[in-house]
């Protein structure tokens, strides 16, 4: 028997949600990564690894709240603590590979396409660690055609977002760039969604697992809450904020002229002298 699938049982609201936690984690991973390249006295290692953390924690956030949206009509669904627990380490390892490749070896062709094939592997990954989290009465199917559409767009999003990275360095284009990166991580979500079939057991039988809200909406706190402190640690750095430094100009583009006041007051203080 096949069941009825329904992926937006609270309308636009978990799409919404889902997609704005994806572009705040984009946005503070990016501007993180973008400190790390800026200034050479920075602790560069901690930079990447605080911006890998953040997107991996925004993918992350976006597909859970998506799926407290997401039902099976003839049946109630649960989730195993373990695999999703282990869907959120995945996600932040491999973003973290992607991030340190392309952190210390540049955005090259070779070293992107490596990145962003690894990266976009382990967001697909874990997707679908986090489906295989569930439990219901019922088995999941999927359309192979659609799973391999939905893994192509993960490795086309995450070497754009990788690209934008090492490439974009204004604060206005970082938040640009993490608003098409979070179109492309929910394009792959729903797309990988709408690759689900539902075949029910003709019995009902028993199954463990917590049920998306005694389990997902505390595990969201975690990673919601790391966000909000990444914020803060952005917010509170006038190099992230500003972004009006030698980094911020167009290559071979030499220092800013001095103002003609101060040109002026020195002439005059040599006049005088």
């Amino acid at each position: 028997m096949e069941g009825t699938v329904d992926g937006f049982r609270y309308g636009a609201v978990t799409p919404v949600a889902a997609y704005l936690m994806a572009c705040l984690g984009g946005a503070l991973g990016l501007r993180c990564i973008v400190r790390s390249l800026i200034n050479e006295q920075s602790w560069k290692p901690g930079w990447l690894a605080l911006g890998a953390t953040s997107i991996g924690c925004g993918i992350w956030t976006m597909h859970f709240i998506a799926m407290i949206g997401f039902q099976v009509e003839e049946t109630r669904i649960r989730y195993d603590t373990a695999l999703t627990v282990l869907s959120l380490i995945v996600a932040i390892l491999v973003v973290g590979i992607g991030v340190f490749i392309v952190g210390y070896r540049g955005a090259g062709a070779a070293s992107l396409t490596l990145a962003g094939v690894i990266t976009g592997l382990g967001v697909a990954a874990m997707h679908y660690l986090g489906m295989a989290a569930m439990r219901m009465n019922g088995d999941v199917q999927y359309d192979a055609s659609t799973v391999g559409l939905s893994i192509l767009i993960a490795i086309a999003a995450a070497t754009a977002a990788l690209w934008a990275a090492v490439s974009v360095r204004g604060f206005l284009m970082s938040l640009g760039a993490s608003l098409v990166m979070g179109v492309a991580v929910s394009g792959m979500h729903y797309t990988a969604m709408a690759a689900v079939d539902v075949h029910l057991h003709s019995s009902a039988g028993a199954w463990s697992g917590d049920s998306p809200t005694s389990l997902l909406l505390p595990m969201l706190l975690g990673p919601i809450v790391f966000l909000l402190l990444a914020g803060v640690v952005v917010m509170f750095d006038p190099l992230l904020v500003l972004g009006d430094g030698e980094w911020n100009r167009p290559v071979g583009q030499g220092p800013k002229p001095q103002s003609a006041s101060r040109r002026g007051n020195s002439g005059s203080r040599t006049g005088r002298w």
